[in-house]
């Protein structure tokens, strides 16, 4: 088994840390500004995705503290396009997966063969933001 570098490791979970905390933002703001005929699942769906951004969030900065670091108390930069049709949600909710999916795997990489636990837990979310992009490609799909 290789050594487990902490130090690029907490640097890759305090971004992720980051930028899961920025999802809640998101989120949240999207929930609240999403309007028409489906905006009850919408809002839903979108509030339980914030929810679980901030839980992922709060995994992350417990696997830091774990790992001697320190948690960020920064939120990734937040685009806003000022576009809020429910297509223009869904697709910046699919962007927003995909970069978090980008970012777990990236995690993957720096702890693969030096710890089983933090490559489980990388698995496991990448698994996680895969199901929510293929959700949000469905959802998608009455768009197209």
């Amino acid at each position: 088994m290789k050594e487990i570098n902490t130090n690029e490791v907490c640097g890759i979970l305090n971004e992720i840390m980051e930028y899961e905390l920025a999802g809640v933002v998101r989120y949240t703001h999207s929930a609240m500004m999403a309007t028409g005929p489906y905006r009850i699942p919408i809002v839903d769906f979108l509030k339980e995705q914030a929810n679980e951004s901030l839980l992922h969030a709060q995994q992350a900065g417990e696997l830091i503290v774990g790992l001697d670091g320190h948690p960020s108390q920064k939120i990734a930069k937040i685009e806003e396009t000022h576009r809020h049709s429910v297509e223009d949600i869904l697709k910046e909710s699919l962007e927003h997966e995909m970069h978090a999916l980008s970012l777990y795997k990236k995690l993957l990489e720096s702890v693969e063969d030096a710890s089983v636990y933090l490559e489980e837990y990388a698995r496991g979310k990448i698994g996680e933001e895969e199901q929510h992009s293929l959700e949000l490609k469905m959802m998608l799909k009455d768009y197209s």
